[in-house]
């Protein structure tokens, strides 16, 4: 016979199955619901929204991307890829110099980086709009990508630092003896050992930039210099009422970082875990 115990732990995991499931669906319909309207008429999509589409057509997707989404999609992936890169490397390299190297008031230099955490971005709009204006670089490319570097540096520096702090002190001595510079022990030797942290930061940053809004509405306004956030803002107030053409634009936005999720999301998890649990 099954011990009480036993079976306790049965209706335990069921419960706890049904609960994973509900929540899946809870996450994945709305994402699916999206994706098949996508498909239909408006016509058909007002009458029946829940329904299967009556006939798979790709008009919609094309009609989007025809109308700006491609400029959109353009220009995020150029700002992302390129943020990433430079807030990376610079906090990597912030890192380093914090935990191994011995520089002066090193404790107040790593506050003032930390300290960065604590500016909301809203509190700085109005300064930051009056410099770039005053620099000339409003409305453009470089104003996303300065913001979007300089606001990750204090927290991509704070997690590559509590993964370094723990790195074994003898591996710098090692490459000093064997005539290393700071710079080819860095990145020889100090950022392969870094790898797991480093993809965490790289796929955070990357989910940050391609969905972030209130920098990219405030300092861009050309039609040219849109990320996908701000440019399905301006699909939906100019198709507004073509609706299957807005649903295709927002799943052609979120299929990327979707998937980019769902392939790196042990990466994230075990990053953070060797990271911040040391």
């Amino acid at each position: 016979m099954v011990s009480r115990r036993g079976f306790l732990g049965v209706i335990a995991r069921v419960f706890l199955w049904a609960f994973l499931l509900c929540l899946a669906v809870v996450v994945l319909y709305p994402l699916l619901w999206m994706v098949l309207n996508g498909f239909k008429s408006n016509s058909e999509l007002f009458g029946n929204p829940f329904a299967l589409p009556s006939s798979w057509s790709f008009e919609s997707y094309q009609k989007a991307w025809n109308r700006g989404v491609s400029d959109y999609l353009t220009t995020s992936v150029l700002v992302t890829l390129t943020s990433t890169v430079a807030t990376v490397f610079v906090s990597a390299w912030a890192a380093y110099g914090l935990t191994r190297v011995d520089i002066p008031l090193n404790r107040f230099v790593t506050t003032g980086i930390l300290g960065g955490l604590m500016l909301a971005p809203t509190v700085a709009l109005v300064p930051l709009v009056k410099m770039f204006q005053a620099m000339g670089l409003y409305n453009s490319f470089w104003a996303l990508l300065i913001l979007y570097t300089a606001f990750r540096i204090p927290f991509t520096t704070f997690l590559i630092r509590a993964y370094m702090i723990d790195l074994p002190r003898e591996v710098d001595e090692a490459a000093e003896m064997d005539g290393c510079s700071r710079w080819t022990a860095f990145w020889r030797i100090i950022l392969p050992m870094c790898k797991p942290i480093l993809t965490s930061t790289v796929l955070l940053h990357i989910l940050f930039a391609w969905n972030e809004y209130l920098f990219a509405m405030v300092f861009t306004s050309g039609a040219g210099v849109q990320t996908l956030p701000v440019g399905l803002t301006s699909l939906m107030s100019k198709h507004g009422t073509d609706f299957p053409v807005v649903f295709a634009g927002m799943v052609i936005a979120a299929l990327p970082v979707v998937l980019l999720f769902f392939l790196g999301q042990r990466y994230i998890v075990k990053g953070l875990a060797d990271g911040v649990g040391k």
